[in-house]
């Protein structure tokens, strides 16, 4: 309750249609998923075909990490201190791995992933670098000024070791070695970040290592090398020239030069010959992917940037692995912070796709309409190749299928249809992909017309009491199949956002009807969504709501009438007091107002406003020197917009008269 003083002297102021890639995108391609790995470090990767995994080795922390072909890690095999180089068995049974810190080399069952057996090489052999060939495994070791090549017989009952295979010494640290299933009597080698690069390649196919060919090349820096698949090249990442070189094993002379950037620093060759050459970079494509003695790539990948520096996650060396069948290409990159990922790359030996689509801006209901686009991608697409059609509208949300549309020679295509339901019609195309081309979809958007319907609302711009209960109805005009009207309810004011009060289909006249409790303007909103033929369609209804206010006067001597109408009479020296009760909203205030009665007219007397107390009363005393003999009257009304808010619509109290006497 609020208590406030006035002054009979106080006088107041008086009151479409846009073309839509989707699908594979061009050159360069982004990774296409990614997983964090907990590793310190990365020595080398290598995959599993036959179950399906992923293993990478991390010397800084003396463990090998499994994982499946999505990322996750199934597994770890710990206490293999300073692990590095990593090598599968040709059933995929057993991973070998070179143990730096351990003078072995460990065997790791790659269905139980536990070490499963470890194989002495000898004190301070510091073995890195295992490869299979000839029947044998072989190894690079050596520290600093000691660098050889050694091999492992496991054929017989006991592993027998082989160290000095390289009697020259060509190596002055632990070679990496480098072999291929195709070329089993073939081992290659060269010496991890060297400059300049020195090459080997040796004939193992008799049990031992006889050199057949060695170069020192231009390059700079070795970070990783690879043979083909017949053995009949290597191929070598190193920091400069700026191109994966490919030497042939015969006699290391230069055959096909891969294109890639500045810094190359992982290379590995899938079984069908795609070379994947991957370069330190980060502002340029990561990995370039070609075929065998192409020079042009079948696509590129762009690593994303996931640290708190301007460039991309860069390519750890060595990060580059083949699925077997290559249907992924795993990548091993790291970030500002020092974070690892393992990057999963599908499609990889497969041209990226685009679609486009183009349809009609607009179109009329019931009329054929004709859609063009075209698939595209590097190369010819086989003939008779199809793209799938489909059609999403109103009738059919989740989209009915078209007949396929069949390439042409250039990849476009054309089709015709008539939509049978209007509003946003979608024209999706989708060429599945083939051993050369990846998977794309394309859409495109036409806009069809729609009959209108009538859609009304009762009671606009009607005044009611405070609280009255309205009934507001909404009439839906006719439609195809659609009946069903929402109509939500808006009451003035922030602190009420607009409610969903009914969803419904509308009785037989086309009615729907809802109640509202009149406590402040409101705004009705009957939606009709619309239908296959008939467009949607929103009305409006505002009404409007009065506040509750009354005001009484106390402290009058007595109360009689002077012609009809009642007075309450006070002394001179008495100050009435007003009471006022009205509709509590918050910061509300009410305005008070005098008149003076004289010579047969009311005149204002003034009027002030008064803020309400929390109870939606407030008691204002009228003070002062009060002349006798003139009637006076005094009313309380809340003025929209000028009592603090504007929730409800002007309402004014009754008035209350009074008259001093002496």
């Amino acid at each position: 309750m609020r208590t406030r003083r006035i002054s009979t002297a106080t006088s107041l102021a008086i009151l479409f249609s846009s073309v839509v890639l989707v699908g594979g995108a061009a050159n360069p391609a982004a990774a296409d998923s990614s997983r964090i790995l907990p590793a310190a470090s990365v020595g080398d990767v290598v995959a599993d075909g036959v179950h399906q995994r992923v293993f990478i080795s991390d010397p800084t922390s003396g463990k090998v990490l499994a994982t499946d072909y999505s990322g996750n890690v199934v597994g770890t095999i710990p206490s293999l201190p300073g692990v590095t180089g990593l090598e599968l068995s040709a059933d995929s049974g057993t991973l070998y791995a070179g143990v730096r810190g351990a003078d072995a080399i460990a065997a790791i069952d790659t269905s139980a992933l536990v070490e499963s057996a470890r194989y002495a090489t000898g004190a301070n052999t510091k073995p890195a670098y295992p490869a299979l060939a000839g029947g044998k495994l072989w190894f690079g070791y050596g520290a600093a000024t000691e660098g050889n090549i050694g091999s492992i017989d496991l054929s017989g009952a006991e592993p027998v070791v082989t160290l000095d295979q390289e009697p020259d010494r060509t190596w002055y640290s632990a070679p990496t070695l480098a072999s291929t299933p195709g070329a089993p009597g073939t081992l290659a080698a060269g010496i991890e970040g060297q400059s300049p690069v020195q090459l080997a390649v040796y004939d193992v196919a008799s049990g031992t290592a006889t050199r057949t060919a060695q170069i020192r090349t231009d390059g700079s820096n070795l970070r990783d090398l690879a043979l083909t698949p017949d053995g009949s090249q290597v191929v070598v990442a190193s920091g400069a020239p700026y191109r994966h070189q490919a030497y042939r094993t015969s006699d290391l002379t230069t055959s096909t030069s891969y294109p890639s950037d500045a810094y190359p620093n992982a290379v590995d060759i899938a079984p069908n010959g795609t070379v994947a050459a991957g370069i330190d970079g980060s502002y340029e494509p990561d990995v370039y992917v070609y075929k065998q003695d192409t020079t042009t790539p079948i696509r590129t990948y762009d690593f994303p940037n996931t640290g708190t520096s301007s460039g991309s996650d860069l390519l750890v060396p060595a990060g580059l692995a083949w699925a077997p069948d290559t249907s992924r290409l795993f990548a091993v990159t790291e970030n500002s912070a020092g974070v690892r990922s393992l990057r999963v790359l599908t499609d990889a030996v497969k041209s990226p796709s685009t679609v486009t689509v183009s349809a009609p801006e607009k179109s009329a209901l019931d009329k054929k309409l004709t859609v063009t686009g075209r698939v595209k991608s590097a190369g010819s697409f086989p003939a008779g190749s199809k793209a799938t059609v489909t059609r999403t509208d109103i009738e059919s949300p989740k989209g009915k299928a078209l007949p396929s549309v069949t390439l042409k020679p250039d990849g476009s295509f054309s089709f015709t249809d008539t939509p049978a339901a209007g509003g946003q019609v979608t024209y999706k195309v989708s060429y599945a992909g083939d051993a050369t081309h990846s998977a794309a979809s394309g859409s495109d958007t036409v806009a069809v017309s729609r009959t209108a319907t009538s859609l009304t609302l009762n009671h606009n711009k009607a005044l009611y009491s405070y609280g009255a209960d309205v009934s507001f109805t909404a009439h839906l005009g006719k439609t195809y199949k659609n009946r069903t009207v929402e109509l939500w309810v808006d009451p003035f004011g922030s602190d009420k956002p607009s409610k969903l009060v009914r969803t419904g289909k509308v009785n037989s006249k086309g009615d729907l009807s809802t109640t509202v409790d009149m406590t402040r303007d409101t705004t009705v909103t009957a939606v009709f969504k619309g239908d296959g033929r008939y467009a949607p369609k929103k009305v409006t209804s505002t009404a409007f709501a009065k506040v509750k206010v009354s005001t009484s006067i106390s402290k009058q001597y007595r109360t009689a009438k002077i012609g009809k109408t009642s007075y309450r009479y006070f002394h001179k020296k008495t100050d009435p007091v007003f009471t006022t009760t009205m509709t509590y909203y918050k910061n509300r205030s009410h305005k008070l107002s005098l008149e003076l009665y004289y010579q047969g007219k009311w005149y204002d007397a003034g009027s002030q406003y008064f803020m309400l107390g929390t109870g939606g009363k407030s008691l204002v005393t009228l003070k002062g020197t009060h002349e006798t003999g003139y009637r006076m009257r005094v009313r309380a009304s809340y003025v929209n917009g000028t009592s603090g808010d504007s929730v409800n619509s002007t309402t004014h109290g009754a008035w209350q008269y009074f008259i001093f006497t002496k």
